[in-house]
């Protein structure tokens, strides 16, 4: 006569059967993270250069045309004159652009958050005066 626990593994092997999948279910999701990882990482290096390259590019094209409109104005100027009139009108742009910096700067500066503590010692004084007023 044949008894199904004869036939079949025990409830003990079965679950160490369990396990060890599940284990191996890991390593191979933990593997495939971090393949996935490196791809992404390798790919945002490579973004990163592509980038860097382009911000190069993009001044070498500044300078190039800045030179342009120095070239243009010799025409009618000697060209000392038309380079310094471009000389001066960078130096203009970039006090400008220095002080609306120098101004935000100053607006977020220091980086407390001021609200966030009133709020929050506003709590504290709530929570200590326990319903009493």
């Amino acid at each position: 006569m044949h008894t199904p626990a004869a036939e079949s593994p025990g409830v003990g092997v079965a679950a160490k059967q369990v396990a060890e999948h599940a284990s191996a279910l890991a390593r191979l999701e933990l593997e495939l993270a971090g393949l996935e990882l490196k791809q992404k990482a390798g790919a945002l290096g490579l973004g990163a250069g592509l980038a860097a390259a382009a911000a190069v590019l993009a001044l070498y094209g500044v300078g190039f045309l800045l030179a342009t409109i120095a070239v243009a104005l010799s025409g009618p100027l000697p060209s000392w004159l038309a380079v310094l009139l471009v000389a001066v009108g960078l130096l203009l742009l970039a006090a400008v652009i220095g002080l609306v910096a120098r101004a935000k700067i100053s607006r977020g500066s220091p980086p407390v958050p001021r609200q966030a503590i009133r709020e929050a010692k506003l709590t504290t004084e709530t929570l200590r005066a326990d319903g009493r007023d």
